[in-house]
């Protein structure tokens, strides 16, 4: 007989994952608090609206069949285009290579395909359903009925309410932490000649010390902007509550926004600010005696802060690590799920900490000497040696590795460029006292 899966959530990594449960055979259902997306004026509130596709996510997807399908709906970015405060911008390629580019999609836009697959594969949604209850003992979800399984996926998003419920008699650890920073998205239309007011196969980035915006392309040309600032104080979302303090702070600091933006004010107040959460649990899994099971995955299980446009895929690889887990261990559910977690959660441990430090490069650093001089000479090092240097960002966003293992490679380089600097350094003073002693013998 075919095993059962409930997937709780269908967002984005619960509908990936329906597809490969769909795929493994498994009977699948997914329950849904919200209503279809697919549905005229369905939108999902608190959300961000674009995203980035890069490497990881793009394997999950070819995976599946659904890469090429998708592709019309995608916009390349080959690297950031910084806007500097008094007009003039500085283009800073993601890689060396061709294929190393990110891809803008909209989210409603991927989550459609991938429920249109899953259905097209069998699975069942059920929309309306808000689960009340889990029992990881059969496993099952309450949501108005019990619905059992021999799987129970809770892909439900960083506010889980599968994770709440497993939590319930579990020794689970649960660390949620808020930035004190939250979110806006505002539309950069296209001009009135029909064309886009800049770039649009490039990342957009305002930085600065208390606001950031980062504007992704979409496939009209248009752009989709998302303003970081403050909760509190006179420059954040707080003090900004009016159009004459609205104005004035994009004159001031990001000053040729209203330009690509003409309502940017009407934009800014249409809509209350959103936050950002990172979240670590553990365990992600449960098992009965009898060999069923429950587990997490996605933003239920690790959700991040947005600045290294991992999220998503991370999400991703998760649905292609557990396929991969089941696929091991195909008469062994239990072990399955131990697998995907004890390869898994280390990896989403350094994601959180390197999404939090992506924080701080792309508000200050994307704008300073030293930090673009290094980033030149990761690049250049790459170019010469493709194998043997690769810069944290390009193991990150352009390649599949591990992200602790990414994050150990770059440490072991960056030991090497500072043995190397520290002997080239004590070469040249070594040189210059040599010459200074013959010159003073000569003298």
């Amino acid at each position: 007989m075919s095993r059962t899966a409930v997937v709780v959530g269908a967002g984005l990594s619960g509908s990936l994952m329906s597809v490969y449960l769909a795929r493994r055979g498994f009977a699948v259902r997914v329950l849904e608090r919200r209503g279809d997306p697919r549905t005229p004026g369905v939108r999902e509130e608190g959300r961000s609206i674009n995203l980035g596709l890069s490497q990881r996510g793009i394997v999950a997807l070819r995976e599946v069949g659904l890469l090429d399908r998708l592709k019309p709906a995608t916009v390349p970015m080959r690297g950031r285009v910084v806007h500097a405060p008094d007009g003039t911008l500085r283009f800073q390629p993601y890689g060396t290579e061709e294929d190393q580019v990110l891809h803008s999609v909209l989210r409603h836009d991927l989550n459609v395909a991938l429920i249109d697959e899953a259905e097209r594969l069998g699975v069942d949604f059920r929309w309306g359903h808000r689960v009340t209850a889990v029992d990881r003992t059969v496993p099952s979800v309450i949501a108005g009925e019990e619905h059992a399984a021999d799987l129970v996926v809770g892909a439900d998003g960083a506010f889980s309410a599968v994770r709440a419920q497993l939590a319930r008699g579990l020794r689970m650890d649960l660390h949620q932490e808020y930035l004190e920073w939250g979110y806006r998205e505002l539309l950069i239309p296209l001009d009135d000649g029909g064309k886009p007011r800049t770039d649009p196969y490039a990342l957009h980035v305002w930085p600065g010390d208390d606001g950031l915006i980062v504007a992704h392309p979409n496939a009209d040309g248009t752009l989709t902007a998302t303003i970081f600032l403050p909760f509190e104080g006179p420059a954040g979302f707080a003090g900004l509550d009016t159009p004459e303090r609205v104005r004035a702070f994009f004159a001031d600091r990001f000053p040729d926004v209203p330009a690509l933006i003409p309502d940017v004010v009407e934009q800014f107040l249409d809509h209350p600010p959103a936050s950002l959460v990172t979240i670590r649990a553990s365990p992600w899994h449960t098992a009965t005696d009898d060999g069923r099971g429950t587990v997490l995955l996605g933003d239920a299980a690790h959700a991040v802060y947005p600045f290294y446009g991992q999220g998503m895929n991370a999400a991703f690889e998760d649905c292609s690590v557990l396929d991969r887990c089941l696929a091991a261990h195909p008469d062994d559910l239990p072990a399955a799920l131990a697998a995907f977690e004890r390869f898994r959660r280390p990896h989403t441990d350094v994601l959180a900490e390197l999404s939090k430090r992506n924080f701080v490069e792309l508000r200050d650093r994307v704008r300073s000497p030293l930090f673009l001089a290094r980033r030149k000479a990761d690049l250049l090092l790459h170019r010469w040696f493709p194998r043997a240097w690769v810069p944290l960002y390009t193991l990150v966003s352009h390649t599949t590795t591990p992200y602790g293992e990414a994050l150990a490679r770059v440490r072991r380089q960056d030991r090497l460029l500072g043995g190397v600097t520290a002997a080239l350094t004590g070469a040249v003073l070594a040189g210059l006292a040599h010459r200074s002693r013959a010159g003073r013998k000569v003298s």
